[in-house]
């Protein structure tokens, strides 16, 4: 393989190995660092889930070939862009004169270089220029012209610099949702984005951003209602607000005390495809954290954000977003707060049956006390119904923040017929 087919991972200042790709033969390849593993530092890092071995040999892979993994080790796949950071970087490099699909994977890590969620970086590094303003109004007008854009519009209209700047804001943050990465300094409340500094004299968000100004509602203050609720009841999230009442910022778990912080979702730690349903299920969540040997409190913890999922009708619960988070200093994983908590189907929809992305009991639909005391029972949850009835009890809650928040009365009352009641108050 030529140079330019090979790329160098590092975390927490240490190199820790080289990715290469073979395209033609639909190979990746990766090889530790001979020094780090002699270090004996980090064992832990990546997980010995069965992708991967801590050895010095060259490692050959074949088997990530699809959109979710791009040919690459799902570790590394974790730091791609996803599906709206995809849309940006596209048309960024369409603005540049350069083709999307020429792009290859190596080059697009390239691209994150140090910029990415978590605390895996890619060196040599592509050169991008520095931005230091984020103006929301600016960021919002563009996105809109970009996700308007059809086949043979032209790219003129465009500007290459405010398409520069969300691209490097935007691309690193996961999901189908038009959100960016922004830093907001502690004492003078300046905002830079979010790929500038992540120093302890910031507060780094991640916003999604509320751009579908003829729905008659926000999806965004929908999930700061869920926030809130969730945040009641006692699940462990990240502080979060509103930005001029409609984009919903959450605080990053990736970045704390001024350290960036290694993440890997349940998708990147396993190689499970969280598009497949073959191993979508809520039973391979509590096994994988047996397996990181995360305190009981934690798997109690999952228990309870599987029942809050199931009575709010968060059905897109999928691998990808559910992480754990890596302790550095004890070579240890945990489970990270609960992020992505919302109704994530249109509430101007009525569905008549509800398909999950993650099974319970075998199940994706329909699901019922019975399942959910299955997995109590299977993995030692104590107060079970307990707890069940703890988090369907905020129901009048989250309405009634819903209604503060000025929801319309028509979506509420949607959402909430979709609400699952298990047990009898």
């Amino acid at each position: 393989m030529s140079k330019n087919d090979l790329i160098n991972i590092f975390c927490f200042g240490e190199e820790i190995g080289r990715l290469g790709i073979d395209e033609n033969q639909n190979k990746s390849y990766f090889q530790y660092n001979a020094d780090f593993l002699k270090s004996g530092k980090y064992l832990n890092l990546f997980p010995k889930t069965k992708v991967i071995k801590r050895t010095e040999q060259t490692q050959v892979f074949t088997k990530f070939n699809n959109d979710t993994f791009k040919g690459v080790i799902p570790m590394i796949a974790d730091s791609l862009p996803d599906m709206f950071g995809n849309i940006i970087f596209k048309k960024w490099l369409e603005s540049s004169n350069k083709n999307f699909n020429q792009i290859s994977v190596i080059e697009q890590l390239a691209y994150v270089a140090d910029r990415g969620m978590g605390a895996l970086e890619y060196r040599p590094s592509k050169t991008i220029p520095k931005t230091s303003t984020v103006n929301l109004e600016v960021i919002i007008s563009v996105l809109k012209e970009v996700l308007a854009l059809k086949d043979g519009t032209s790219l003129q209209a465009l500007n290459n610099e405010a398409l520069l700047n969300i691209f490097k804001i935007g691309t690193s943050a996961g999901g189908a949702r038009p959100k960016i990465l922004i830093s907001e300094n502690c004492e003078t409340g300046e905002i830079i984005p979010g790929d500038l500094n992540y120093s302890s004299d910031y507060n780094h968000y991640l916003v999604k951003l509320s751009i579908d100004d003829n729905l008659g509602y926000s999806r965004e203050v929908i999930e700061y209602c869920y926030y809130l609720t969730a945040t009641h009841l006692g699940l462990d999230m990240m502080e979060s607000k509103l930005v001029d009442q409609k984009h919903f910022a959450t605080l990053r778990f990736d970045r704390k005390n001024g350290i960036k912080k290694h993440i890997l979702t349940a998708t990147g730690m396993t190689g499970w495809d969280f598009k497949s349903p073959d191993e979508s299920s809520y039973e391979n969540l509590f096994e994988l954290a047996l397996f990181l040997k995360v305190p009981h409190k934690e798997i109690e913890a999952l228990f309870k954000r599987m029942v809050f999922n199931v009575v709010y009708c968060n059905t897109d619960d999928h691998l990808k977003n559910h992480s754990f988070i890596y302790n550095e200093l004890e070579d240890k994983w945990n489970l990270s707060p609960v992020y992505d908590l919302t109704y994530s189907l249109n509430p101007l929809i009525n569905y008549k049956r509800i398909s999950r992305a993650l099974s319970i009991n075998n199940k994706r639909v329909d699901i019922n006390l019975d399942d959910i005391l299955k997995v109590a029972e299977t993995y030692t949850i104590k107060n079970a119904k307990k707890t069940i009835l703890e988090i369907q009890n905020g129901v009048g809650f989250w309405k009634d923040n819903a209604i503060k928040l000025k929801l319309p009365i028509s979506i509420i009352q949607s959402i909430e017929k979709d609400f699952q009641l298990l047990i009898e108050s």
